[in-house]
């Protein structure tokens, strides 16, 4: 009897470059997707509990973060994301960040699909702040200049996903503590978008002050944009990096999250502002919330959206990546996963037998 016939799901393994294939060039089909999750969440059709974090005594920059989830609506999938920060991976050559999600078979709970995620990872980042820039800048002038602080992978994602919008830019802004990576990153924007010219800052004040969308994508840890009066033209910030802003610019701006209870922990700029204040007040919604329409963002105020980042929007990608992997016959298929399952068959009911005539 096989897997199959028991009801036990085929399991695959999906490489990175078939995530990457299965996922390129399919920003405005991704943004649907993520957006439906959000929609899904809001509406209590999820489960997405607090994200387990591993860390290390001997090894204190290092950690390993677990983030468990259930996805309900046309999606019915569970699954779990497991992503490894090791910052020390930079100075051997290697990228700091890897990750692996599984999927699970939502009536079973067999995983039928292992997926490298540290692509999923990056484009539910950057599609999860596309359609948070898309709604946060629906009642204003479309914007026309963007600023990146901090230029590394995730920005240029999220370059990937913003370009999308639609937005005639008369300027793209560049600023990073490391001058090479600021002007790597330069380059990469220059290829990608021609037409926009690309201009990199001296200060991190430079570019806020310059910039009506600005993205915070940097590997701080502590915040250390702390004057509000650089936010005084009142731009719509992409706070993907969580803990940039001290709470002088976090008080005085609308604050859109993508979770409440998931932002406020891990001592994030906003977790931060509740700890000093003893109240969540100060959150105006969620972006479920505005994408509802029960919450309408000021045009005359700092629009500041901090995403914790959830684990069924990266259910919500590979589901897609692993589908259309599956169509194009580009899954890794591992046969007899799953062993000894024969002995669990259903035995023939009491009293019958071959010759019964039953």
């Amino acid at each position: 009897m096989t897997e199959q016939q028991v009801g036990i799901p085929a399991f695959s393994v999906v490489p990175g470059a078939t995530v990457h294939r299965c996922l390129a060039g399919r920003q405005h089909e991704v943004m649907d997707i993520v957006e439906q999750a959000y929609r899904l969440h809001g509406a209590a059709e999820t489960v997405n509990p607090p994200s387990y974090f591993l860390r290390f005594p001997d090894r204190p920059s290092a950690r390993i973060i677990a983030l468990p989830a259930s996805l309900g609506g046309e999606f019915g999938v569970d699954g779990l994301k497991w992503i490894s920060s090791f910052p020390e991976n930079l100075s051997h050559g290697i990228p700091r960040a890897s990750a692996v999600l599984i999927l699970n078979d939502a009536r079973t709970g067999y995983p039928f699909a292992c997926l490298e995620s540290s692509i999923i990872s990056a484009v539910r980042t950057a599609a999860s702040a596309a359609v948070a820039a898309r709604e946060l800048t629906r009642d204003r002038p479309a914007p026309r200049r963007i600023g990146f602080v901090g230029t590394g992978l995730i920005a240029r994602y999220l370059n990937d996903y913003l370009s999308v919008l639609g937005w005639d830019l008369a300027e793209i802004g560049v600023y990073d503590l490391s001058p090479e990576y600021a002007k790597s990153f330069a380059g990469h924007l220059a290829e990608r978008t021609p037409q926009v010219p690309v201009r990199v800052h001296a200060s991190a004040e430079d570019l806020v002050r310059a910039s009506d969308v600005v993205v915070f994508a940097t590997t701080a840890s502590t915040p250390h944009v702390t004057d509000p009066d650089w936010f005084g033209h009142h731009p719509v910030v992409l706070h993907v990096s969580l803990r940039d802003l001290g709470h002088q610019v976090v008080e005085a701006a609308c604050n859109i999250v993508d979770d409440v209870e998931h932002v406020l922990k891990a001592d994030t700029s906003v977790h931060l502002v509740e700890q000093r204040t003893g109240t969540r007040d100060f959150i105006d919604g969620t972006l479920y919330d505005v994408l509802t329409g029960q919450v309408v963002v000021p045009a005359d105020r700092t629009v500041v959206f901090s995403p914790f980042g959830l684990g069924v929007l990266d259910l919500a990608v590979g589901h897609f990546a692993h589908d259309r992997a599956a169509r194009t016959d580009e899954l890794l298929r591992v046969d007899g996963f799953f062993h000894d399952v024969d002995r669990h068959q259903s035995p023939a009911p009491l009293g019958a037998s071959a010759g019964s005539g039953r």
